[in-house]
This record gives structure tokens, C-alpha cells and sequence, in this order.
């Protein structure tokens, strides 16, 4: 099994501690720009209340620096609890760079209190995986360098570690699709847990199957460049030459081919254009300059 370095717990009294009026724009507001943060609303006189905060607690604790945890009591707190509507408790509230996320009212066993945490963690963009971040980033570095077999071993000791890590379960699916072995690669996808099966980095695989899949067949790039020069509003050759374009490699290309057949008709085959785009932008990964230009690019047609 991969050996992997353990990282050290986060400072408790950082993550878990109890709020006032007069501290809760710190504690929560102004923490959550960084990590999560659940606030859990508990009274005294409800005995759910103290039953559940042990367990919210072991689980934030257990995700070391991933989620905080604020306490509040809603009878010393009431403005608090009367702005934030809550009704009985205990109410727990999940915050992200200053906003409500997500919420639950009443007592929960321990498993959905973990998962509610750990979709609360993905949907602020993270995860918590602790000492596997490293192991994952090497993994993707040597999958980068071409070093495909030694990347799939790793990503496959990591997801004996965790099965449901969505990087690793996108790094090996997309080791084996450098391999060519496209079915091996789809089948990782499909025994992705399904807390984890739409996050992201598993959605832009499947994006980019489909894209290499649909592009095998598109035809030669200077064959079809040649007839959309011939006739530039014939749709289906500009689309076959988009698809050409992503099989090559050449994804700016085929973002302009794909917005030319939007600006000269937005509807044709069903919004085919468009929907074309969200693939190659979901595929591409919104951390690539070009899916952010071609975003804008779109966002101005449909708008102008």
C-alpha cells in the first residue's frame, strides 16, 4: 500500500469554538472566506442539542482544517437566531465565504452528519483527504510527464486509502485513457461513489471521453476546413470541424468554430453549438485561461 505521510491535526481550539453576537461576524463571516465553517444553533433546554455537538464535533475535528465549527446558543443569541430564521434547534448552518450553503433542523446519526460534512467541504472546492493531497499531486505530475503506468499505480493506492477521492478517481481514469484504454477508463467513472460521482474533476472526464469518442470520427482537419471555406454556413461541416479541431488537440480552434456556428444560429440541430462548448469548457477545466476567454466570448452573445 502507498506509504504516505500523515499530516498533523489542525489546533482544536481554532476549529471548534463557541460564538457571541459580538464575535459572530468574525468567527463565521470572515472565517468561511477560507474553509467552511458550520454553525450549530443549541439550546440548553433541548437535550438533542447536546447530543449532537460531540458528534459534529468528532467529525470537524476528524477533517483536520477542512470545515470549522462555531457554537451557538440561541437563547443568549437570539438576534442572531431571529436574523438566520431559526425555528427549533438543534439547526446547524454550513457558511462559505460569508453565505449559507447548506442546513439541517434536528438530531442526525453519525454517517449523515459525516456526509453532509464532507459535501459541504467539496461543494467549497475542497476535500479531506489530509495527507493524500501530496500523493495526489505527485501522481498527477508524473501522469503530466508521461509516466502513465507509475501514476495509475499511485492513483490506485490512493483510492485504497480513500475510494471516494474524486482527484484520484479522475487521475487514474484518465492514466488509463492515455494508455488508449477508454473502456477501463469509463469504468472508473462508473464505480465512482455516488457522493462523489458529478464533483468536477470526474464530470471533465467523462466530458473529455465523449469528446475524444465523438472527434475519432469527424474526418481530416484540412478536408473539412476546406469545406466550411466553401460553404461558411454549412453548419454540420463547421461542427465536424470543431470536433476534428478537439481530436487534434487544437481546442482554441475549436472553440472559434463552435461560437461562429452560435453567432450565425444559435438554434441549429437543438442548440447543438452550445452544448458542444459546455463539454469541451467542462473537459478543458475552468482553470485553463481559454475556457474563462470562451466563457466570456459566449456570455456576450447570448446576451448581446
Amino acid at each position: 500500500m502507498l506509504e504516505l505521510n500523515a499530516t498533523p491535526a489542525a489546533n482544536t481550539a481554532d476549529l471548534i469554538k463557541d460564538t457571541t453576537e459580538a464575535t459572530f461576524m468574525a468567527d463565521v463571516v470572515d472565517a468561511s472566506q477560507q474553509v467552511p465553517v458550520l454553525v450549530v444553533f443549541w439550546s440548553a433546554m433541548v437535550p438533542q442539542s447536546k447530543q449532537i455537538i460531540p458528534m459534529i464535533e468528532a467529525e470537524v475535528t476528524g477533517a483536520r482544517g477542512a470545515v470549522k465549527l462555531v457554537k451557538a446558543n440561541a437563547d443568549e443569541n437570539q438576534a442572531i437566531a431571529a436574523q438566520l430564521r431559526i425555528q427549533s434547534v438543534p439547526t446547524v448552518y454550513a457558511f462559505y465565504q460569508g453565505q449559507p450553503l447548506d442546513g439541517f433542523q434536528g438530531a442526525l446519526p453519525q454517517s449523515q452528519i459525516k456526509a453532509f460534512i464532507e459535501k459541504t467541504v467539496q461543494a467549497a472546492g475542497g476535500d479531506m483527504s489530509g495527507g493524500l493531497d501530496e500523493a495526489i499531486e505527485q501522481a498527477e505530475q508524473m501522469l503530466d510527464a508521461g509516466e502513465v503506468a507509475d501514476a495509475a499505480q499511485v492513483f490506485a493506492a490512493i483510492l485504497e486509502e480513500d475510494p471516494a477521492q474524486p482527484r484520484a478517481i479522475a487521475g487514474l481514469a484518465n492514466a488509463y485513457m492515455a494508455l488508449g484504454e477508454t473502456a477501463q477508463a469509463k469504468a472508473v467513472l462508473d464505480a465512482a461513489p455516488e457522493q462523489v460521482a458529478e464533483a468536477a474533476e470526474i464530470s471533465a472526464v467523462r466530458a473529455r471521453i465523449e469528446l475524444t469518442e465523438a472527434s475519432a470520427g469527424a474526418g481530416e482537419l484540412d478536408t473539412l476546413q476546406a469545406a466550411v471555406e466553401a460553404a461558411p454556413d454549412d453548419h454540420q461541416a463547421r461542427f465536424d470541424l470543431a470536433l476534428a479541431q478537439i481530436g487534434a488537440g487544437e481546442n482554441d480552434a475549436a472553440i472559434d468554430s463552435l461560437l461562429e456556428i452560435f453567432r450565425r444560429d444559435r438554434d441549429w440541430n437543438d442548440d447543438a453549438a452550445r452544448q458542444q462548448l459546455f463539454k469541451l469548457f467542462d473537459a478543458m477545466g475552468p482553470k485553463d485561461p481559454a475556457t474563462a476567454k470562451g466563457r466570456r466570448r459566449l456570455s456576450s452573445m447570448i446576451f448581446s
